[in-house]
């Protein structure tokens, strides 16, 4: 029997970016206590993408993560990583797919730039305020160490996801 192309397409997207995302973990700078990873460019790509669906994967990443798969950065898993330093940030990623998916429906250059933007700064806040509470550092601290680093690379991988994404989007 003939099946539904839209959910076999969100299945078929949502595997990919779960697979993504992982091997984004893996690409990584260390640094303490949270490394420069490639997870946020697929994170992003995955708003570009799959839209309004993109929290499934991303959602699915987190979940898998921490029922023990080793998925994290440096191979780590569990729940432990969510209670840890880097936790905001991965919960961070799920909002950041739900927000960039929902306003890259809009059709505009402007707009969707602006989404994955607003995507980026959404996980580094869920990320600093996380490493504020978490940890022993102030807040100011945990802005030094857990978003400052990290603006450069955010912006190189915002405007790679931006035009992988209008790239992929075209050929639809």
């Amino acid at each position: 029997m003939y099946g539904d192309e839209n959910r076999t397409k969100i299945i078929s997207q949502t595997a990919l970016f779960i697979a993504l995302i992982s091997i984004g973990s893996y690409i990584q700078i260390p640094m303490f206590p949270v490394p420069i990873t490639m997870q946020t460019l697929f994170v992003l790509l995955a708003g570009c993408i799959m839209k309004r669906y993109a929290i499934i994967p991303v959602l699915l990443y987190v979940i898998l993560g921490t029922i023990g798969l080793p998925v994290f950065h440096q191979f780590t898993s569990g729940p432990g990583v969510l209670l840890g330093p880097t936790g905001g940030y991965l919960i961070g990623f799920v909002a950041a797919a739900a927000v960039v998916g929902v306003i890259y429906e809009n059709d505009k250059k402007l707009t969707r730039i602006a989404g994955l933007f607003a995507g980026t700064a959404i996980i580094a806040i869920f990320g600093v305020l996380w490493l504020f509470v978490s940890t022993s550092m102030t807040f100011g601290q945990a802005f030094l160490i857990g978003v400052l680093p990290f603006i450069p690379g955010d912006i190189i991988k915002t405007a790679a996801a931006y035009i992988i994404g209008e790239r992929i989007n075209e050929n639809k």
